[in-house]
C-alpha cells in the first residue's frame, strides 16, 4: 500500500500563520497537521505501508527542513519517503500526476488540509472507494450520487438542487492506483479543465465511465484546517480525542507557579505559567511563557511569549510577544504587540 499527499498549496485562508510554515506542518494538538493525517490513515488500513509520497510546492518555501521532516514521518512508519514538487498550482489532478513515478499498485491518496477519526475495512468488491461524511448543507460541498447498489455513479460540486448530503472530504483508495494515473494523462494530454485547473474528478469520472465501482467510506470525525476559526476548533476537538485515548498531553517539564490548567490541554516541554489559567482546549508549543493570563480554546505554537491577556479562539504563531487585551485574535510568527 501506498499513501500519496498532495500537499503544495500556500494555505492563504489560513494567513499569516501559513506565510513562514506551509499549512501541512502546523501543529494541531501538538502534531503538525500532515503528520497527525498519515499516522492516523496507517493506523486505519491495518497493513503494511509500502511508500508514502509527498507533493510539495516550490522550494523557496517548501525547503530542507519540510522535506526532512516529511522523510523522518515516512521512515518511522516503516515506509519510504518520495519527494515531488508541483511548481505550477495547476489544480488536484495535476498535483496528483507530479508523483506518477509512484502511482502504481493500490493507493490511498489523502489532502494534508483535513483530519479523520475513523476505523474502518476496506470494501474488496470495490475498485475504489471515496470517503465521505454526513452533512447539514451539502450545497456547500462537493457530493457523491449514489445507485440502487450503494455504488458512486457521480461527483457533483455544490449542488443547487439536492443530490445527496454525503460530502467528499478528499480522502480517496485506488486498489489500482495505475487507473487514475492513466485517466488523469488523458485529462492532461487533452487540456480538459475545470475553473483553469486539471481536477481529480475528471479523472475518477473517466475511471467510472469505463465500468470501475465506486464506493463509499465513511468517517466518524472530520475535522478541517483551512482557516484560523475551523483550525482552532479542531485543535479543541482533536484535544478531546487524545484525552479520551488516554494519550499524555502536558509535559512533565513544565514550570508552573499560581497556575491552574483546565483538561484537555496539550503543554509542551519547557513552558512556563506564572498567575495563569490555561484551558479548556488549549495547545502550547514548546518554549511557550504565559503570564498573568488566561488562555482557553486557543492554540499557540513555539517560543511566544504572553502576558496581561484574556485569550479566547486565539491562534498565535511561533516566537510571538503579546501583551494585551485582545481576546479572539491571529498573530503570525514574530510579531511583538506590546
Amino acid at each position: 500500500m501506498k499513501i500519496i499527499v498532495p500537499m503544495a498549496g500556500r494555505g492563504s485562508r489560513l494567513r499569516p500563520h501559513s506565510l513562514t510554515v506551509p499549512k501541512p506542518l502546523i501543529p494541531v494538538a501538538g502534531k503538525p497537521i500532515v503528520h497527525r493525517l498519515v499516522e492516523d490513515i496507517a493506523k486505519i488500513l491495518k497493513e503494511p505501508i509500502e511508500e508514502i509520497a509527498f507533493i510539495l510546492g516550490d522550494e523557496a518555501f517548501f525547503g530542507d527542513d519540510v522535506v526532512k521532516s516529511l522523510k523522518e514521518l515516512a521512515e518511522s512508519l516503516g515506509a519510504k519517503p518520495a519527494i515531488y514538487r508541483q511548481d505550477l498550482p495547476l489544480g488536484t489532478g495535476h498535483a496528483i500526476m507530479c508523483a506518477k513515478e509512484s502511482l502504481s499498485g493500490p493507493a490511498v491518496i489523502a489532502y494534508a488540509d483535513t483530519l479523520i477519526r475513523a476505523d474502518f475495512d476496506l470494501d474488496p468488491t470495490a475498485d475504489a472507494v471515496i470517503w465521505v461524511k454526513q452533512v447539514d448543507q451539502p450545497e456547500a460541498f462537493g457530493v457523491v450520487k449514489m445507485n440502487a447498489n450503494n455504488e458512486i455513479t457521480e461527483l457533483v460540486e455544490k449542488p443547487t438542487d439536492f443530490v445527496s448530503d454525503l460530502a467528499v472530504i478528499g480522502i480517496y483508495y485506488f486498489k489500482e492506483v495505475g487507473n487514475l494515473k492513466k485517466e488523469l494523462q488523458n485529462v492532461l494530454d487533452n487540456n480538459i479543465q475545470n475553473g483553469g485547473e486539471y481536477q481529480i474528478n475528471d479523472g475518477i469520472k473517466a475511471m467510472m465511465a469505463s465500468g470501475n465501482v465506486f464506493k463509499t467510506g465513511s468517517v466518524d470525525e472530520w475535522m478541517d484546517c483551512g482557516n484560523k476559526n475551523v483550525t482552532v476548533e479542531t485543535n479543541a476537538r482533536m484535544l478531546g480525542f487524545l484525552q479520551n485515548d488516554g494519550a499524555t498531553l502536558v509535559s512533565e517539564s513544565i514550570k508552573s507557579e499560581n497556575s491552574t490548567i483546565i483538561p484537555p490541554c496539550f503543554i509542551a516541554d519547557d513552558v512556563v505559567l506564572i498567575n495563569a489559567t490555561v484551558g479548556p482546549n488549549v495547545s502550547l508549543g514548546k518554549g511557550c511563557h504565559v503570564m498573568d493570563s488566561t488562555i482557553k480554546n486557543s492554540l499557540v505554537q513555539t517560543h511566544s511569549h504572553i502576558k496581561n491577556a484574556n485569550l479566547d479562539n486565539a491562534m498565535i504563531g511561533n516566537h510571538v510577544s503579546f501583551d494585551g487585551k485582545f481576546t479572539s485574535i491571529s498573530i503570525g510568527d514574530y510579531s511583538v504587540l506590546e
